[in-house]
């Protein structure tokens, strides 16, 4: 493989540092607009009169910052990349075949966790976009609280608007995304500074002491508060999973150097002003504001509440296109928005789903304070399984001593745990939407995932071997068709069912027949895009039969017509693009109960197959130049 298939963004490393904070750090970045709101509320049975319940909330919310975040993903997580990539995919790719498949038609228990975490990143994209552009529209409460009851229907406006551009790509407005969030956070720091002065007693909260005291004093209300803390770590997935777009080192300084230092300041401004104004509780954060700057800071936050949730948008849609490149979700369109940028895509179905969704939540809950009570369930579920999987790359992938694996395991669930338990008893007040939806996600993928491997494991057991089928040929085909016919073959080896099909049918096979098999490597890019040559490998098996390997990355796209071109000339065969036939197998799944898969697992199954995106547009074969041939399975 070459070697430059490791994935190194290019370009000036501060420019790669300001692209990050735009996209990687949208979703962190808005979290003061409902943070502090939410863990004073007067539900909770902690009020922000008391000034060592201030110092107690904001040390959770810097300790839970530098824990979570920076010592676990800056200074761990990012380091399990595959190729430059990262993302919970990522780590799938970096675990042994046996802990993901142990035998075919199985999937392991690593494998499970991974759809999961993905199936949970689902549903945290959900409310994102909902919460965010919902607790930034609140600012018109502040500045006009006469006009509250248009925060709803703006919020729903801009939804509808974010969501229905997406089919147009973000490309041009992806620019602004970094200069607009350098000046969010400047400005956020700013006037948490200006509060800092005048009460600079509030920075005794960076000490621990008072999370503990916190927790001495409250008890079993302070556990309750973990699950308003955790919004201020929500996002912190992103850092991780964008790494391929921008780096590792750039995404680090950036938030060492900037984002981590502005968030700081905004909450210990937050709490420096409710010191002094502990009635302003129902929105602290634009409460910091002059009201000179008012109306220019809610559209600031407006523009960085769309670019959290632009990011966490675009963060489905590589999540989507991954998950089907890897086999883990039915084959979906997924459009290319750009020709400069391959991570530019639109994947339309998930955008739908995820506007509707995102579009009832808000006219449902209304404000972003019972909204915030649906969010944090999914997120420290991710959580917690980042944590086991790193676990499991760290003993299996990099061999590390046992004691340093489980002493690093133990460490990361000491406080992934407790985030999760106490968002857990958020279930009822809207916790299990976000696990719904991740519910629905991680059914379809397991049984998409369980489906192709048992269709997987049919297709090599009525496969015989190459080597007698061609040594009986001429007494099974009668005629040889001039041309070529390129069999597509999940198997590389034997002979795939589509041809014995074609052979019992029509006694007839073409003169050159290519055996195609197309393989997702567990690495983002397998070669540059200009060396289509590296990725094929081409066999002569005799009597014009061909077997042909082309293998891409889980990061790339497909194009058989493309890398044809590179397969004849290893064959040293004449190429001519329209000369070539493409025949598929189609299946259609049928409940006979003689087969390995539940009849209602299957009957999910065959109504995913039928609705997935055909095999022709996936691999971008001519409609023209392809016949299918079908057969009925029982899994």
């Amino acid at each position: 493989m070459d070697s430059s298939t490791h994935h190194q963004p290019k370009g000036n490393f501060w420019l790669l540092a300001l692209g990050a904070l735009g996209v990687v750090y949208g979703d962190i970045g808005t979290s003061p607009l409902y943070t502090v709101q939410e863990c004073v509320n007067p539900e909770h049975g902690v009020t922000a009169e008391v000034a060592s319940n201030l110092f107690g909330i904001t040390s959770l919310i810097f300790w839970g910052m530098l824990l979570v975040v920076t010592l676990k993903y800056i200074m761990f997580v990012m380091r399990a990349d595959n190729r430059g990539e990262g993302g919970i995919m990522a780590l799938l790719a970096l675990l042994p075949e046996r802990l993901k498949v142990p035998y075919p038609g199985k999937i392991g228990t690593a494998a499970v966790l991974i759809i999961a975490g993905a199936a949970l990143l689902f549903g945290d994209g959900v409310i994102t976009p909902a919460i965010s552009v919902l607790s930034a529209m609140e600012g018109i409460k502040v500045a006009a609280p006469a006009f509250d009851h248009f925060v709803v229907p703006l919020t729903v406006i801009i939804l509808f608007f974010l969501f229905a551009l997406q089919r147009k790509g973000t490309q041009h407005i992806g620019r602004m995304f970094g200069p607009i969030m350098l000046v969010w956070f400047l400005s956020i720091a700013a006037f948490g500074v200006w509060h800092i002065i005048e009460e600079p007693a509030v920075l005794k909260a960076l000490s621990p002491y008072y999370a503990f005291e916190f927790f001495e004093t409250h008890g079993w209300h302070a556990f309750h508060m973990l699950g308003s803390v955790v919004l201020a770590l929500t996002g912190g997935e992103a850092l991780y999973a964008d790494m391929g777009h921008f780096g590792k080192r750039p995404i680090q300084k950036a938030w060492l150097m900037l984002v981590f230092p502005c968030l700081v300041l905004n909450y210990l401004g937050q709490a420096a002003f409710l010191l002094q104004h502990p009635d302003q509780y129902h929105n602290p954060f634009y409460s910091l504001v002059p009201n000179s700057l008012l109306y220019p800071m809610i559209g600031l936050a407006t523009m960085a509440a769309v670019i959290a949730s632009q990011a966490m948008i675009s963060g489905a849609y590589s999540l989507t296109s991954q998950a089907i490149r890897l086999g883990y979700f039915p084959r979906l369109t997924v459009k290319h928005t750009s020709d400069i940028g391959e991570g530019q895509i639109y994947v339309p179905l998930i955008n739908q789903i995820i506007a509707v969704l995102c579009i009832t939540l808000v006219l449902q809950f209304q404000t972003a304070s019972r909204l915030a009570a649906a969010y944090g369930l999914a997120v420290t579920g991710t959580f917690i399984i980042t944590s086991i999987i790193f676990f499991l790359v760290t003993k299996y992938h990099w061999k590390w001593k046992p004691i340093a694996s489980w002493s690093i395991l133990v460490f990361f669930l000491s406080f992934d745990l407790p985030l999760f338990s106490a968002n857990a008893m958020k279930f009822l007040d809207g916790g299990w939407i976000p696990f719904l939806i991740g519910a629905g996600f991680f059914i379809v993928m397991l049984i998409w995932k369980t489906g192709r491997s048992l269709l997987a494991r049919h297709f090599i057991q009525n496969s015989p071997p190459i080597d007698a089928f061609l040594e009986h040929l001429e007494k099974k085909v009668s005629y040889r068709i001039p041309g070529t016919a390129v069999f597509l073959a999940s198997a590389s080896n034997g002979v795939p069912p589509v041809v014995m099909r074609m052979v019992k049918r029509f006694h007839a096979l073409h003169k050159t027949v290519i055996l195609l098999t197309v393989t997702s490597e567990n690495v983002p890019y397998y070669c540059k895009d200009d060396q289509d040559h590296t990725r094929v490998d081409a066999q002569d098996l005799g009597q014009g039969f061909y077997r042909v390997m082309v293998r891409y990355g889980f990061m790339e796209v497909p194009n058989i017509p493309k890398v044809m071109e590179a397969a004849f000339e290893k064959m040293n065969l004449y190429y001519w693009a329209r000369d070539i036939l493409y025949v598929l197998g189609h299946e259609t799944f049928v409940e006979q109960n003689s087969g390995s898969m539940p009849a209602t697992q299957q009957f999910i199954f065959a109504f995913l197959s039928r609705n997935a995106r055909n095999a022709t547009d996936y691999f971008g074969l001519p409609p023209e130049q392809v016949i299918e041939l079908g057969t009925q399975i029982d899994l």
